[in-house]
């Protein structure tokens, strides 16, 4: 019976057959087409991440994003912009990300810097500043065929791109750039950018613009600023414009009512982070899932419950333990989302 189903399984893919083979053998293309290809389509819920989850991993190539994505049993992502535009061959950056990360954030906590961080973060700056212009050069000539390209290979290993996170909507960014940016977004199949909002009415009303103009979507990612109205203005200029909200920062500035938040704003949330920080009162951390005081349960439930259509994006942002490694704690989120959406 086996040599006789291998045998009926390769006849009729070979010839086409398929609708004369047996019953048993019916689902074999779904069944062929899924095999080994992650799902993290969760009870109606799409549990994707941000691929700066695996900003510590020694491969940055887009090939090895990939491999991290689908180690994780992940099938949809948010992007960053590094992974698709050095897969397009954008000029390699100099400046070291790993030193300059941690002064910008320190930074943008509103901690003081001593002398030498601030020398070596002004340095970096000035580093990332005549980098920028090199890019924006490369931009203007790329094409999006190497984007289609890269869609392409992550939709055959089963991953879809969402969202895409260039450095290219800056407001100190050509319209050509942010052209490009969201010209390339669509090329990976994504139905939205994000970048950090910008805090400059006239900026998002210039994106929103724009995302009209090339038909994407703009979602503004937050940090400890957002409050319950701080998309308000960026959503009245125009329909493009949307969140990126971020479930944990929300957490972490004080607010008490992200519930409220996303059952008012639900159908202009275009993707949600999701981590577990702290509140204010129990420090502001960002810790391993179900250790916080992120409402992460309730947040995926309240999303099946309604047929909400965002994404819970995972990002991984508390300290990889020792032996562990970014793609192993993106998998304990995953788990996560599983057990509490069975």
């Amino acid at each position: 019976m086996k040599n006789r189903r291998e045998f009926l399984l390769k006849s009729a893919l070979g010839i086409g057959g398929l609708a004369l083979a047996p019953s048993w053998l019916q689902g074999a293309p779904a069944i062929i087409k899924s095999f080994n290809k992650p799902n993290s389509l969760i009870n109606g819920v799409q549990v994707g991440c941000i691929t700066y989850s695996f900003r510590s991993m020694p491969d940055q190539s887009a090939e090895a994003t990939l491999k991290y994505v689908v180690d994780s049993g992940l099938s949809a992502i948010e992007l960053m912009g590094d992974p698709a535009e050095s897969f397009a061959g954008k000029p390699v950056n100099p400046v070291n990300m790993q030193e300059m990360y941690p002064l910008r954030n320190k930074q943008r906590r509103g901690e003081e810097l001593n002398a030498e961080e601030k020398a070596k973060l002004a340095d970096l700056n000035a580093q990332a500043d005549a980098y920028s212009k090199e890019v924006a050069e490369w931009r203007s000539k790329v094409g999006t065929a190497p984007f289609e390209k890269m869609r392409k290979m992550y939709k055959d290993a089963g991953v879809s791109i969402y969202a895409f996170k260039p450095n290219a909507f800056g407001m100190n960014a050509s319209d050509e750039e942010i052209a490009y940016g969201m010209t390339a977004a669509k090329a990976l199949g994504a139905s939205h950018v994000t970048l950090e909002h910008p805090s400059n009415d006239e900026h998002t009303l210039r994106l929103g613009k724009l995302g009209a103009k090339y038909k994407m979507s703009v979602g503004y990612h937050g940090h400890e600023q957002e409050t319950f109205t701080f998309w308000d203005t960026a959503l009245e200029q125009s329909k493009r414009n949307g969140l990126n909200l971020d479930a944990g920062h929300y957490i972490a500035a004080g607010n008490t009512d992200l519930i409220p938040l996303i059952e008012k704003q639900h159908s202009h949330i275009l993707s949600m982070h999701t981590k577990d920080r702290q509140t204010p009162e129990n420090g502001k951390g960002n810790l391993p899932w179900g250790t916080g005081d992120t409402p992460i349960p309730e947040l995926l439930n309240l999303i099946a419950k309604n047929k909400y259509k965002f994404p819970a994006t995972i990002e991984l942002e508390y300290k990889v333990p020792e032996g562990s490694d970014a793609v192993k704690e993106v998998q304990k989120c995953v788990e996560f989302c599983e057990k509490v959406l069975a």
